[in-house]
């Protein structure tokens, strides 16, 4: 999150939906799936926002997940 927030993704998010993207990719790197909907509810946020959130820090970062 340091990283992200140092390049500016964190701009303008929701922190929620931004805590729930980095435990997201986080329990997917570690093999301890968690699918969104859980993270979601835990975080009170939507999917989606946990999906776009997730794929953008990826994405930016350059962070390898895993193929399921």
């Amino acid at each position: 999150m340091e990283q992200a927030k140092r390049r500016g993704l964190t701009a303008g998010k929701d922190p929620a939906g931004l805590a729930a993207a980095a435990v997201y990719i986080a329990s997917l790197l570690r093999g301890e799936v968690r699918t969104q909907k859980e993270v979601a509810m835990a975080a009170q946020v939507t999917e989606v926002t946990v999906r776009n959130r997730y794929k953008e820090l990826a994405r930016e970062l350059n962070i390898k997940i895993p193929i399921k």
